[in-house]
């Protein structure tokens, strides 16, 4: 009987940088991967953060103060949480931020709660991608980019949306597949994997473009110099 392996790829959205400056989380979204496929599982919630947000952050996601005065608290939604991720392997990019604003909001309730990395192993999906792809940009934008997912929709962060993006980075970047036709990758791909994109069975005939006469004139006088300097060119063997 086959193994049951839990994934829950998970992104916070959040009030500023640092928890230790008393910044909070504001988003909370996750989708669960159940075998490295996605089910119609998710958690998602807006969190009144109790604070203002900085103007920095609001560029970043969107999300207004005005926006979370009637969400719930942390408090209010951490039992649904912890029962949503426990005993999950959680795929986070950039698990370090995450993990520690989420222990950060843990503690605070002073319920002796257990860390985050304590009921979850982590999978950080950033020190896997610079593993993978030394010296390039592995953004989320930049993963998308290197293989060929469309995040055209991505105007703003959005912790739901991005964990779908990355659920789907995540499962190409650890199946082996990357993009042919990546100039990111022109170099340094020795032994990666190639998706392979075929042609239509019904695309249009290609049109045939001949030659002329002064071309093929100029293509016989540099066969000439070929001769001279090298020999007879393969070209009219």
């Amino acid at each position: 009987m086959e193994k049951t392996h839990r994934q829950v790829v998970l992104d916070t959205e959040t009030t500023g940088l640092n928890p230790k400056e008393g910044h909070r989380i504001i988003e909370i979204g996750c989708v669960e991967l159940v075998n490295r496929r996605l089910t119609d599982r998710q958690f998602h919630m807006y969190i009144n953060p109790e604070r203002m947000i900085d103007e920095g952050a609001i560029e970043v996601h969107g999300i207004t103060n005005e926006s979370l005065v009637d969400k719930p608290l942390f408090k209010d939604v951490v039992d649904d949480f912890i029962n949503f991720v426990s005993g999950a392997e959680l795929v986070i990019h950039n698990a370090p931020f995450d993990v520690g604003f989420l222990n950060h909001e843990l503690a605070l309730l002073n319920r002796n709660l257990a860390p985050v990395d304590e009921i979850c192993t982590i999978f950080d999906s950033l020190v896997y991608a610079r593993k993978k792809h030394p010296g390039q940009r592995n953004s989320l934008d930049a993963l998308c980019k290197r293989y060929g997912i469309d995040n055209s929709h991505r105007d703003l962060h959005g912790a739901l949306l991005d964990s779908e993006i990355l659920s789907d980075v995540y499962l190409l970047m650890t199946g082996g597949q990357s993009s042919l036709l990546d100039e990111e990758e022109a170099t340094g791909t020795e032994g990666q994997e190639t998706v392979i994109q075929r042609l239509s069975a019904d695309r249009p005939a290609l049109k045939i473009i001949r030659c002329t006469e002064e071309e093929l004139q100029a293509h016989d006088a540099s066969l000439d110099r070929l001769d001279k300097s090298s020999g007879a060119s393969v070209w009219r063997q």
